[in-house]
């Protein structure tokens, strides 16, 4: 099939959006005409290069919702032309000793997600200009139709809107998880999120709901920290050395005991920075991304070990996609889950780069990409 995507040529350039192809699925794949892609900093890391690809060209895009229009052979038969589905950007075999062992954000496929072969049979499934083309997670949701394997697939309520269910294939499900499981956020507990994107936003969402009786929002961005207070935020600060002296206050000394680092970038010296703020025996989750050659990591490893904190990573929010998706989304048609305000601004997919140029500019909670019947 010909159709359109947004292809990466190289670190530093921009999106092209231009002819490509797609091959029909084969067997354990299924064919989905997308509706809309969501447009996360992770893709961004590819472009600078934060993220290091085996080679290029590049599809972009690792969030997005759509429908099935075509199904390979020995599919799961749960699936059904027609479906709503959300695409995941782990997918998770659910044989894997990671798998098994309940841990399926950590699913043995992930190793693969960069390399750009197909799960099914170790080929390609997009090209443009004549080269095999790598699609980010193997997924690739910058353009209208993708060819995927039903690991990726995960089924949505029909009734969910397509505008926000593309967000609960990453940024919010990796934010929400970042509190709920990786932090395990208990009542009463004070909490600081630092960064306040898509990811940021919904661990905030995610303490919120969890009964934190103090939630602290940090950003740089004025307006973010406006949009944190409309989401349960209790206090905000430009920065984690700004919010010390005010936290000593606020919580008679004691200080936060989760703090989660959800920041666009990470840098080594962000550590030592959301330890200060961690209480004793407290926890500090980094669910940003560094660069992957970055080692720089900076703590005060005595305050660390006399203090008893704990530092955790986090993908995916440590949670599960087919079980944490379908959750997400009855939170928000039960209107707990404030998503439809996280969608900032939609472009198509010619608007790509403009639509990352806000996000860099702090503009966006979350921009998402609307597909039309222009584009199929």
């Amino acid at each position: 099939m010909k159709t359109k995507g947004a292809i990466l040529w190289g670190t530093d350039q921009p999106w092209s959006v231009e002819e490509i192809e797609i091959g029909d699925p084969v067997a354990g794949e299924v064919q989905i005409r997308m509706e809309t892609a969501g447009m996360c900093h992770s893709d961004h890391h590819i472009v600078t290069g934060a993220t290091p690809m085996p080679g290029y060209p590049v599809m972009g895009g690792h969030e997005g919702a759509g429908v099935i229009t075509k199904l390979g052979p020995n599919c799961p038969s749960d699936l059904a032309v027609g479906d709503h589905v959300i695409l995941s950007f782990i997918p998770a075999c659910g044989r894997c000793p990671a798998c098994v062992s309940g841990n399926m954000a950590l699913c043995d496929l992930g190793a693969g997600l960069l390399m750009g072969q197909a799960i099914s049979d170790g080929t390609y499934r997009i090209q443009a200009r004549g080269e095999n083309v790598i699609p980010m997670c193997l997924l690739g949701t910058f353009a209208p139709y993708m060819t995927v394997h039903h690991t990726s697939v995960v089924k949505i309520d029909p009734t969910i809107p397509f505008e926000v269910a593309c967000l609960v294939g990453c940024g919010v499900p990796t934010g929400f998880g970042s509190s709920t499981h990786v932090a395990q956020v208990q009542p009463g507990e004070t909490v600081v999120i630092a960064g306040i994107g898509g990811v940021g936003m919904s661990a905030l969402q995610g303490a919120v709901l969890s009964g934190a009786s103090k939630v602290i929002a940090i950003d740089p961005n004025p307006w973010k920290r406006e949009q944190a207070q409309k989401f349960g935020a209790t206090h905000t600060y430009e920065s984690m050395a700004a919010a010390i002296m005010p936290m000593i206050d606020v919580t008679e000394g004691r200080m936060a005991e989760k703090v989660i680092l959800t920041m666009g970038e990470m840098h080594g010296d962000y550590i030592e920075e959301g330890l200060i703020l961690t209480a004793k025996a407290g926890t500090l989750v980094v669910t940003s991304m560094g660069r992957m050659d970055a080692g720089d990591v900076k703590m005060n490893s005595f305050l660390l070990s006399m203090l008893q904190k704990t530092v955790k990573g986090c993908i995916f929010g440590g949670g599960n996609a087919r079980q944490d998706a379908p959750r997400l989304l009855a939170l928000y048609k039960a209107g707990q889950l404030n998503l439809d305000d996280m969608v900032t601004r939609s472009y198509s997919l010619e608007e790509i780069n403009q639509g990352y140029t806000d996000m860099l500019e702090g503009r966006n909670l979350r921009g998402i990409i609307r597909y039309t019947e222009a584009d199929w």
